[in-house]
């Protein structure tokens, strides 16, 4: 049962690497990339490893994907240049 749950996490996370990396906007490429860090953070925490789940969870998840769409967010309102 706990193997195929992670596989079926596997194929997901993998899937949403593809997205992130073939989608024309930058957007749903962010967005799928935060999800690929999400479900890493998921797999670290079946794999018995809370403490790195956490910290990929806040700073990989989290973290990251908030600033990614900040910056997106500045940039589609950059009138200059």
């Amino acid at each position: 049962m706990l193997l195929a749950l992670l596989a079926i996490l596997i194929v997901v996370m993998l899937a949403a690497a593809v997205l992130a990396l073939e989608h024309g906007k930058l957007l749903i490429g962010v967005i799928a990339a935060g999800l690929v860090s999400l479900i890493a953070s998921v797999i670290y925490v079946i794999l018995a490893a809370p403490d790195v789940a956490m910290t990929e969870a806040a700073i990989g998840s989290g973290l990251s994907t908030i600033m990614f769409l900040y910056v997106i967010s500045r940039l589609k309102g950059d009138t200059h240049g």
